[in-house]
């Protein structure tokens, strides 16, 4: 297996800092958002691949990330996480807006 670092959010949005207050609960809806709309974008993970949040050490403490893994025996799972990769969105779209607003969708 492998695994792709991704973002914690679309490239061209602001996200949650790390040692900021609430980062941990901010980081987590924002990654849980993201994954979200990765798939609302690109469509649920083929067999083999999978998204979830990684957590990473950093001098501020731990940092979150949505983070690819992919098995690079099934041709698909590779190819979807280099499509993510190569094509992550620029901005939210308005489903994880509401998310992570917290309204209810």
């Amino acid at each position: 297996m492998a695994s792709m670092n991704l973002a914690s959010s679309p490239v061209g949005e602001s996200c949650a800092q790390v040692g900021s207050d609430g980062y941990y609960e901010k980081a987590q809806k924002e990654c849980r958002a993201f994954i979200k709309q990765l798939r609302r974008q690109f469509g649920q993970e083929p067999t083999g691949a999978r998204l979830y949040i990684r957590s990473q050490s950093h001098d501020f403490g731990s940092y979150y990330e949505v983070e690819c893994k992919f098995d690079d025996n099934y041709e698909e799972s590779v190819n979807y996480a280099y499509e993510l990769e190569a094509n992550l969105p620029e901005e939210w779209d308005d489903e994880a807006k509401l998310e992570i607003a917290g309204a209810v969708i």
